[in-house]
């Protein structure tokens, strides 16, 4: 079970990783464009922002510390075994 539900957390947290990517690589473009007085969606990037890649950061950080947690927690509960 705990296999299962740790195999699906980083399916999750990989796919999350990468909307993380794009948006980083999004904003880059849109920035870069922006200076150079071209239109890529920069503005849409910042509407954006705390709806779409805010929550994904947090995902991303609270899925790592969740699963380091629960690896340390069964590597506690095998070595006293």
């Amino acid at each position: 079970m705990k296999d299962k539900l740790l195999n699906w957390l980083n399916l999750i947290l990989v796919a999350d990783v990468f909307l993380v990517f794009l948006g980083f690589g999004w904003l880059v473009i849109a920035a870069i464009g922006d200076a150079a007085g071209v239109n890529l969606g920069l503005d849409l990037w910042h509407k954006l922002w705390q709806p779409v890649f805010n929550p994904a950061i947090g995902i991303v950080m609270g899925g790592a510390i969740l699963s380091g947690i629960i690896n340390w927690v069964s590597k506690k509960f095998l070595s006293s075994q």
